[in-house]
């Protein structure tokens, strides 16, 4: 009766959106490019999409079985397949892991909608020193970047409490269409700047005597967490799916749409850059001090135009950055939801308060408050730190030993087939990929960001 009673999305296109909105974030429009850029281009991508195709589909897919079978959250739905305790904790990891997320992600995001201000106000352009102490002056604030956290996830909790087709779903209706539409936009004005074919070149003419491990890795590590894999959202998404929906194919969809978006925003930046004479390799400060500066030299002849495309960059970064969080916000609500029995309202509203309180924390101790540390690290670095080299890695490899070692063979079969209706002709090759393929992909991964990998070896 529970599983009859549960919200599902009302189509396959707003799964696929809603899904897709939850892989296309930051982590696309902003280390991608990065990533592409400091790891020699072309040859980084073609290893990028080889690592979606034999990691990050089938670890998705080791999701959307865990939800759609349990219809549940994510720490119910590990416990209801496993009747272990053990295994919830796994669960239990990756709700803990979405959280934590969800609170030091509402800090960057709010750190797009004051650029996004600032666009609107014309105050991005001077020197290239102007945009590093701009960025500087704003990140230690004691207030302004608080007052952007907690609009965000004001902003993202009003859709929550909406429900999953009222909210959720119909918010990625919306949102996805229009983010798509702005990079188009922002392409087309790079593409056609003064030598931009250059940073096409760099983006589509591979280099393979460059190749390394740290490119292997690297890649690695960015599919995986390009597409959200173990931090609860595609296991809770899932757990709305109804039962007609094709797992596989879906996946496949979403790794398409994913991965089309992350080249998009490569050609959106690299032409510009490669146009101003400006490295594409700049690293993390690309976004909120490089582009900036690209922007406003790249069109400095058409300030109109310019004007719009920094605008329309920045209100880009934050749809991205808010269709992401969204999804990282479900994952929590729906714990709270249904392990309290609160009201989905309530349940939001906890979330939302919570994460608005350890956001303000982590944004203030990256300035004022610095004393704010763990382990010597920032609040703000340290969980980004802990979620992204120890949790996701954590939950992810323990997913893949659940569905491809624990789990009856049979029970994970009926779910990638539909019960036998789809024909099911990768499933052999799904559950080799699932059971020794990635959990050695995500060890590495593990191993490779604490700097052990070498060690060992």
């Amino acid at each position: 009766m529970a599983q009859l009673e549960r919200a599902n999305f009302g189509s396959k296109l707003g799964i696929i959106l809603a899904t897709a909105g939850s892989a296309v974030g930051l982590g696309n429009v902003w280390r991608f490019p990065y990533m592409v850029g400091q790891n020699g281009g072309a040859t980084f991508i073609i290893i990028y999409i080889f690592c979606i195709l034999l990691v990050g589909i089938p670890c998705m897919v080791s999701e959307f079985i865990i939800g759609r079978r349990a219809a549940a959250n994510m720490a119910r739905a590990y416990y209801k397949l496993s009747n272990s305790r053990w295994w919830m904790l796994v669960g239990c990891l990756g709700v803990i892991t979405g959280f934590l997320i969800t609170s030091y992600y509402a800090v960057v995001s709010g750190w797009c909608f004051q650029y996004v201000f600032a666009s609107l106000k014309n105050n991005l352009h001077g020197s290239p020193e102007f945009f590093t102490s701009y960025f500087e002056t704003f990140e230690k604030d004691p207030l302004i970047p608080v007052l952007w956290t907690v609009l965000f996830l004001v902003l993202t909790h009003f859709i929550i409490i909406r429900g999953v087709r009222g909210g959720i779903e119909k918010a990625a209706k919306m949102f996805m269409p229009t983010l798509f539409i702005l990079l188009l936009v922002i392409v087309v004005s790079s593409c056609l700047l003064p030598d931009a074919e250059k940073g096409i070149v760099y983006l589509f003419k591979p280099d393979f005597s460059n190749v390394n491990s740290d490119m292997f890795l690297g890649a690695l590590g960015q599919a995986f967490y390009s597409l959200s894999i173990a931090m609860g959202c595609i296991c809770t998404y899932a757990s709305y799916f109804n039962r007609k929906i094709n797992l596989m194919r879906s996946a496949i969809h979403i790794s398409v749409i994913d991965t089309v978006v992350a080249i998009l925003a490569g050609l959106m930046i690299f032409p510009a850059a490669f146009s101003v004479g400006i490295s594409p390799d700049s690293g993390a400060s690309l976004v909120f001090i490089t582009l900036p500066n690209v922007f406003h030299h790249a069109f400095a002849n058409m300030p109109v135009l310019g004007y719009i495309v920094a605008l329309a960059f920045f209100a880009l970064l934050s749809l991205a950055a808010l269709t992401s969080l969204i999804s990282l916000h479900e994952v929590s609500t729906a714990f709270v939801h249904e392990e309290l029995h609160l009201s989905r309202k309530t349940a939001a509203l906890m979330v939302t308060i919570s994460c608005a309180i350890i956001g303000a924390l982590c944004s203030l101790s990256l300035g004022k408050w610095d004393f704010l540390t763990i382990l010597g690290r920032s609040m703000f670095d340290f969980f980004d730190f802990f979620t992204g080299q120890i949790m996701l890695p954590i939950v992810g490899f323990f997913t893949c030993l659940l569905v491809g070692w624990y789990l009856p063979r049979k029970m994970v079969r009926d779910e990638f087939t539909n019960n036998d209706t789809l024909r099911g002709k990768f499933f052999n090759i799904y559950i080799f990929c699932i059971r020794y393929i990635c959990p050695i992909c995500i060890l590495l991964i593990f191993l490779y960001q604490l700097g052990l990998l070498n060690f060992i070896l």
